[in-house]
């Protein structure tokens, strides 16, 4: 149930707060003093979308929020758990709409998308407005609401029939495709063949191909290569000189030990050094020596070099453009070639996919057509009920059906259609009802829902216009009835729908100097004689019209 809402800033709304009960609570107020902007406000907590039109003139942003507190509804657990919050029986929602366009939503104080939002209020408000009996004059909007008194069984019938009919439609135009394209595939799949063994013969190696440029610099400059390492070399040790690197190290290293003999504390640690540089010499011109006889200039294995680098840059430039790119491309190809080339898109094997998809669904368009029927003669029955007892008890009502083709939905056309007296036979509901025949008729069908769906709540918005008297009374039998299951807010100007609410709010437009806000108070049963009063007689209000607002309320 929705135990209080909040709205701050919010079109001529400057700060409402609103506290709810279990039962019956009714919302009063002359036209244009706010009702239906509270309306307009609960909708778009529940995630309808936000315009900047909402922020009251001069503030910065426009913030509703709203209590709810659950029980017993294992959809709202298994959709807080899907959606990563906790399970505590109790939710704060929270809305806030910038002057500059932008706008947040928060559940249980958490910043959340307004996807999320909309999942959890789906099964915590249900706000019928005036708007409903548009669509209850549309034919268009039928289908989705006889779907709607469907159970979970009738859902998993509808779900397998999607299925079946995506899987179908795939196919339908895999098969489509490939018929009109079939030229086209044919080119593709040979210039993915040749792509494939073009870079498949090239046998990429990464780690060895990525070697070869280095490879390449090294025989191409191999002489210089050479010189350089010879030039080093016979300067640290010549044969043939006295005054080579290692000889004059050697040299020194001898006078400093014959030295020694005289100071050995003082110069034979600086000979130990000289001899540790000598040693390190003599290792680093062995090491020039070795790679001197093992560098070698080798003709054919440069052109053998320079013939696998063109090949490789050739590939880079097609394909690259590094080689891991390259490799990448290969990959692609082998999966696209894969893909056109399978047994399941050969023609004959798609065709008999199609046709075994097309089999099944017709199976399970039948089954879904069977289920309908069996929920509507159940909406049929109960709207029937529902009728009687707002003073239709002679009208009758059906769900007619009539081949479509097929689509998500199945493959029926669904309209209601309604005989309001008996012999004049039925006729399409959109052609025959009055206004406040559509307002029974649309309050039958929701109160038919109402004791399938597991709402916490039920707003009804003016539902009851175009009626008087008796079936006022009838109406409001209707939805006090309604509230007995759960929470129902009522925006009404029935005086026979307000007196049998269980709360009364009363909603006025105040102007103050330049601006106009909206109040909301609720009402001590003294307070609600006098405005029930004023709803049947206007703003002179005589002891009849007060007793009869007192009788009213009584009753």
């Amino acid at each position: 149930m929705l135990q209080e809402i909040s709205i701050k800033n919010f079109a001529i709304i400057d700060t409402i707060a609103m506290q709810f009960d279990q039962g019956m609570s009714i919302l009063t107020g002359e036209t244009g003093a706010g009702k239906s902007i509270i309306i307009d406000a609960m909708n778009l907590l529940l995630g309808s979308r936000a315009q900047t039109s909402f922020v009251r003139h001069g503030a910065d942003k426009a913030e509703i929020e709203g209590l709810f507190f659950y029980q017993d509804s294992p959809e709202i657990a298994t959709q807080l758990e899907a959606l990563g919050f906790e399970n505590t029986g109790e939710l704060i929602l929270r809305r806030e709409i910038f002057a500059n366009g932008r706008s947040s939503c928060r559940i249980n104080g958490v910043l959340t998308p307004l996807s999320n939002l909309q999942a959890i209020s789906s099964y915590l408000v249900d706000i019928h407005g005036q708007h409903d009996h548009q669509e209850l004059m549309s034919p268009a909007h039928h289908l989705a609401m006889l779907d709607e008194f469907g159970d979970k069984k009738f859902r998993k019938i509808k779900q397998d029939y999607a299925q079946k009919f995506s899987d179908y439609k795939t196919l339908r135009q895999k098969l489509v495709t490939l018929k009109k394209n079939q030229a086209e595939f044919a080119q593709r799949i040979d210039i993915l063949k040749f792509q494939i063994d073009e870079i498949a013969s090239a046998e990429i190696d990464l780690k060895s191909d990525e070697g070869i440029y280095q490879r390449r610099d090294l025989l191409t400059h191999a002489n210089h290569i050479a010189e350089h390492l010879n030039a080093a070399y016979y300067s640290l040790d010549d044969d043939a000189s006295d005054y080579s690197s290692l000889s004059m190290v050697r040299n020194a290293m001898n006078e400093l030990e014959s030295a020694s003999q005289f100071d050995a504390p003082s110069y034979a640690k600086l000979s130990e050094k000289i001899a540790e540089a000598y040693y390190l010499l003599e290792d680093a011109a062995a090491d020039l020596e070795k790679r001197i006889d093992d560098l070698e200039f080798n003709p054919s294995e440069l052109a053998m070099i320079e013939d696998r680098i063109s090949v490789l840059t050739t590939l880079k430039k097609k394909y690259g453009p590094e080689l891991t790119d390259v490799l990448a491309y290969l990959t692609n190809c082998q999966k696209e070639l894969e893909a056109l080339t399978g047994d399941e898109n050969s023609s004959e094997n798609l065709e008999a996919s199609f046709k075994a998809a097309e089999k099944s669904l017709l199976i399970s368009a039948q089954a879904l057509s069977e289920a309908r029927a069996i929920i509507a003669d159940k909406l049929a029955k109960d709207v029937k009920g529902e009728l009687a007892d707002l003073y239709m008890a002679k009208a009758d009502f059906k769900v007619h059906f009539e081949p479509a083709k097929f689509s998500i939905n199945g493959n029926q056309h669904v309209e209601f259609f309604i005989q309001t007296n008996p012999g004049e036979g039925f006729k399409p509901l959109a052609k025959t009802a009055s206004g406040g025949e559509m307002s029974r008729i649309m309050l039958a069908i929701k109160s038919s829902f109402a004791r399938r769906e597991n709402k916490t709540a039920i707003v009804f918005d003016e539902v009851d216009t175009g009626v008087s008297g008796r079936v006022a009374q009838a109406i409001a039998n209707k939805i006090y009835k309604i509230s007995q299951s759960g929470q129902v807010l009522c925006i009404s100007h029935l005086p026979q729908v307000v007196a049998i609410a269980d709360t009364q709010y009363h909603i006025e437009k105040i102007q103050l100097d330049d601006s106009t806000t909206s109040t909301v108070r609720k009402l001590t049963l003294e307070e609600r004689e006098i405005e029930i009063a004023k709803m049947l007689a206007g703003d002179d209000l005589t002891p009849e019209a007060l007793a009869q607002a007192k009788k009213l309320l009584e009753k």
